[in-house]
């Protein structure tokens, strides 16, 4: 069997594939991983054929243009056809040249979905976030501004929707590229119990679970409470994590914080707070007690495997998602502000009512029993053999 498969340049949306490449490969399977140059060792590492797309004047690669797109559909729309675009006399001859059985392609990543279109490859969705259809859309909380909005823009997206039919892409609308459906295929990387109003979805999703990886780095464990901090690679609001150190310096808590460059900005710290520019996070996990997090779907998959109780400090409606499901599993609290107080009052509360932590271990275990990497492999075996070889 011969996959193409595509991701857009985030470590969250590549980092949970590798082990269904690693499988795949394994099996005796080839992967052609369309991705960017800063993957690669992670792609190849896992035996996958890696394609570049770095240097096709790939607008999504800009951080800047990342930042708009959540905000500005019409804006998102022309992004997302000008590097279909972009890519497109790449993919076409690299499709011809490989002859696919099954493109796989990220949920967010529609140059891919739109490639499987247009050659009429057999399309699977991988779902990093939770599926959302309109009802687990309910999670994001949609204002009627944001669809009016929408709506307003739709003539702009209208005329970028047109660039892709003179290309050969068979797109009659918008929802033909960002919308799936219970007739799409789809790997979820995270486990029915957890996922939003799963029973709603089709057998033509699996959900195998979080990919956890394995632990490189141990941490000892020096306290009888351990509190991991972490708001992901991006976050860097100094405000935030200070008044986390002012709220626990006086108490007799272990306490790690993950804060990527900002770390010199803190001296004199209590020798129960170390603060690192990065860590294993799976190692941390494994020790501790309670985990403040920006709810990336990532990270709180991670924390609730080991299990660890959470404190939800969303920053985006997907991350909002993340934590309203949380909140109704009872397995973590919202941070309603980033005073000393809070950050106080929400730990003590994860870490002395018992209920967080068995509701913790609830998912925990409907993580662990999950199809994982192999499941995903059987299902893209089994679409692979109900079609004519292309090879």
């Amino acid at each position: 069997m011969k996959i193409a498969w595509f991701c857009i340049p985030a470590h969250g949306h590549t980092n949970p594939t590798l082990s269904i490449v690693k499988e795949l490969t394994a099996a005796g399977h080839q992967v052609y991983y369309f991705s960017f140059e800063m993957f690669r060792d992670k792609i190849e590492g896992a035996g996958a054929h890696f394609i570049g797309c770095d240097g096709c004047d790939f607008e999504m690669e800009d951080k800047e243009n990342a930042d708009r797109v959540g905000k500005d559909k019409a804006f998102a729309t022309e992004l997302l056809v000008s590097s279909t675009l972009a890519l497109d006399e790449m993919t076409t001859e690299k499709i011809g040249e490989i002859r696919p059985d099954i493109v796989v392609s990220d949920s967010v990543a529609f140059w891919g979905k739109l490639v499987a279109m247009k050659h009429g490859i057999p399309y699977v969705s991988s779902t990093t976030t939770f599926a959302f259809n309109r009802y687990s859309a309910k999670y994001m909380k949609e204002t009627p501004w944001d669809i009016a909005k929408m709506l307003f823009t739709m003539p702009k997206i209208n005329k970028q929707i047109k660039r892709l039919k003179r290309k050969g892409y068979p797109v009659k609308g918008i929802l033909d590229i960002v919308q799936n459906d219970n007739e799409t295929n789809t790997i979820v990387y995270t486990s029915k119990y957890f996922q939003p109003c799963s029973h709603t979805f089709s057998d033509r999703y699996h959900f195998i679970g979080p990919q956890i990886r394995p632990i490189t780095k141990t941490y000892e464990k020096r306290a009888e409470k351990t509190v991991y901090i972490s708001m992901g690679t991006v976050n860097q609001n100094r405000d935030f994590y200070r008044n986390c150190i002012r709220a626990l310096e006086e108490t007799d808590w272990q306490v790690i914080i993950s804060m990527g460059t900002n770390r010199e900005h803190f001296d004199h710290l209590p020798d129960h707070i170390q603060i690192y520019e990065s860590v294993d996070q799976m190692a941390v996990l494994s020790i501790a007690d309670a985990f403040i997090t920006h709810c990336g779907m990532n990270s709180a998959s991670e924390g609730l495997y080991y299990p660890v109780p959470l404190v939800l400090v969303p920053q985006t409606q997907e991350q909002g998602a993340v934590a309203a499901r949380v909140e109704e599993l009872g397995a973590g609290v919202r941070l309603p502000s980033i005073s000393e107080e809070d950050i106080l009052k929400a730990l003590k509360q994860v870490l002395q009512e018992a209920s967080y932590k068995e509701n913790a271990e609830k998912i925990s275990d409907s993580f662990r029993s999950c199809g994982g990497a192999r499941e995903a492999r059987a299902f893209l075996e089994e679409i692979a053999s109900m079609q004519p070889s292309l090879s």
